[in-house]
């Protein structure tokens, strides 16, 4: 997951980052296995000085691909929370 968020830091995208839907643009999804386990990482590219990484977890679901309802809020909160420091950082 470093690696891909180094090439997203130097304004790239990896092959293990999706764009993560509902979101927004410039809300990608890195999703990586290791060891059985499924891990994601989410992170935003929305500022041209900044990307912010939002979330990190191993995927335990019974829902299939689907990422969980709980993990979506945490994220559209961290999502405000990069907003307003960005901005903070701007003014």
């Amino acid at each position: 997951m470093g690696a891909a968020i180094q090439t997203a830091q130097y304004g790239g995208k990896a092959t293990s980052a999706k764009p993560l839907k509902g979101l927004g643009s410039g809300v990608f999804e890195i999703v990586e296995s290791y060891d059985g386990n499924a891990y994601r990482g989410v992170y935003i590219v929305r500022f041209d000085t900044a990307i912010y990484v939002l979330h990190a977890f191993v995927k335990k679901s019974t829902t299939g691909i689907k990422t969980a309802q709980r993990d979506i809020e945490m994220i559209k909160a961290r999502i405000k929370t990069a907003e307003e420091h960005h901005a903070g950082r701007q003014g």
